[in-house]
């Protein structure tokens, strides 16, 4: 497994993965056995050889190639915690990340595939979600995409490690994999403030889009090539923006009480209403409406016009989704 294990790490990673496993299954994920398999037998410290944790003032380096067996297994038990780990910091910012295990188990899960579909996996970081895609359908059915090759040809050279080879792509996500298309499943790793039109024109009519957008997952049920409707799932979620799009307008939230900012709820709708709905008028519709939580908002998608809904896409509680991104045809194709 090359330099960056040493001897018994075979044996305690087998028994890391086994109770990360057990743990999902408490906590009522991982329902599938196909996906109970793939996470019991695809290591994740493969694709995270150096990951960072946060301290006071930054980030401290976790590595396996650390030759202090303590911090060694610091590194290897620290792959299997049930948190985001953060693989690529640049500048103190972060660009990419391996996203929390547990709320991989949810989207992977929300995804319903099937034998035989095709996925798109926008935001490839460091592969291993790809791995478990690939472990569940085989390497022909999954493509994924990441906008650097400081990203994709780690990616490859880990799924490669791991035994697997779906198709990897360097691009940008926004524009999909057209000649990789049509996709019965659009899987985003990477927020947006509003649906790229090229991810719905390579969908298969009634395939899913699932992606995080303001603090959410929404799961789009494609239609055609320009219209698509979903509801948000309950669960939270925060991802690293898809680079290339445009930035999420931050509200002005002066005014609020400071115990109202910490309702996951309440933020989500802020989030979710930026730039359309004035955090005073939020907060009053919100409570008006008994604090409805992710699953009564939507997302419908017709032509060039996007909008976010509460309970019902015609109602009377509708809000227009962010300045439109790229259209695009192509990516460039995936580094050699």
């Amino acid at each position: 497994m090359g330099g960056t294990h040493l001897k018994g790490d075979a044996e305690l990673s087998s028994a890391l993965r086994g109770e990360l496993v057990e743990g999902l299954r408490a906590a009522g994920e991982l329902t599938d056995p196909r996906w109970r398999r793939a996470f019991a037998e695809v290591p994740r410290e493969l694709f995270v050889p150096v990951y960072y944790v946060g301290v006071v003032g930054g980030y401290q380096r976790l590595s396996g190639d650390d030759p202090d067996p303590l911090r060694h297994e610091s590194w290897l038990v620290g792959a299997y915690a049930d948190e985001p780990l953060a693989t690529h910091v640049r500048d103190g910012e972060l660009i990419s990340s391996s996203s929390q295990p547990s709320l991989m188990a949810k989207m992977l899960a929300a995804l319903n595939v099937q034998d035989g579909h095709t996925v798109l996996e926008i935001g490839t970081g460091t592969g291993y979600n790809a791995a478990l895609l690939a472990h569940r359908l085989g390497d022909g059915k999954v493509t994924t995409v990441d906008l650097g090759p400081e990203l994709t040809g780690p990616a490859r050279a880990h799924l490669a490690e791991a035994g697997f080879h779906p198709e990897v792509v360097t691009g940008d996500g926004a524009y999909g994999c057209p000649w990789r298309a049509p996709f019965d499943r659009i899987l985003a790793t990477c927020a947006i403030t509003r649906v790229p039109p090229a991810w719905l024109a390579q969908t298969r009519h009634d395939g899913l889009v699932l992606a995080p957008l303001a603090t959410g997952l929404i799961a789009l049920r494609v239609k055609d090539a320009t219209h698509a409707e979903g509801r948000f799932l309950r669960t939270p979620a925060f991802f690293v923006p898809l680079r290339g799009g445009a930035p999420a307008p931050v509200p002005r939230v002066r005014g609020l009480p400071r115990r109202l900012l910490q309702s996951d709820r309440f933020r989500f709708l802020l989030a979710l209403t930026a730039g359309a709905l004035d955090p005073g008028d939020a907060h009053q519709l919100w409570r008006g409406l008994g604090r409805p939580g992710r699953e009564r908002y939507g997302i419908s998608v017709a032509g060039d016009a996007q909008w976010s809904w509460l309970d019902h896409p015609d109602g009377p509680y509708r809000w227009p989704l962010g300045a439109p991104g790229p259209r695009g045809a192509g990516v460039s194709p995936g580094a050699a």
